[in-house]
């Protein structure tokens, strides 16, 4: 891949990590556990799981955001610290968002033929929750299908190196 295809596609991955942790620290910012319980009387535990899951992932977003930073600004523009940071940044938030560690919630595999949003909870949750996911799983879908060249790419230069 040449690059200036890597270089685009890491300004595109800049541009949707800003967006999705501005969505990540306004909803963390104004949500809190007891508005949550208010909104749906549910499992605390299960509320404090997926704001956990939702932090973790902005942590993963933000890192990516500082390396695309990183990496753009540096001259001249470095393609394999660029493929090597797009390979941790879909590992990192793009398979976390879709399946988090600890399978707070999941991805419906079957929703791509339904015309549903495939992320599913593992019990009924509030709309301010439904909402987050709803407003950011496109741009997440997008992601991924651009970057799932770097899944088999980059683990394929890496083990063709050693």
């Amino acid at each position: 891949m040449g690059n200036t295809l890597v270089q685009t596609q890491m300004n595109e991955v800049k541009t949707f990590l800003e967006t999705t942790v501005n969505e990540f620290e306004t909803f963390l910012n104004t949500t809190t556990l007891n508005d949550l319980l208010q909104e749906q009387e549910a499992d605390p535990a299960y509320y404090k799981s997926i704001l956990s899951n939702l932090r973790r992932l902005l942590v993963f977003c933000e890192e990516g955001l500082d390396a695309c930073n990183i990496i753009l600004k540096n001259e001249p523009f470095s393609k394999q610290a660029a493929e090597k940071s797009l390979y941790r940044i879909y590992h990192q938030c793009i398979d976390e968002f879709f399946s988090p560690k600890s399978d707070t919630w999941f991805e419906d595999s079957r929703s791509a033929y339904t015309g549903h949003h495939s992320i599913k909870f593992r019990a009924d949750i509030p709309e301010k929750i439904k909402r987050v996911f709803r407003d950011l799983e496109s741009s997440f879908q997008k992601i991924r299908e651009e970057l799932e060249y770097y899944e088999t790419n980059y683990r394929t230069k890496m083990l063709q190196t050693k």
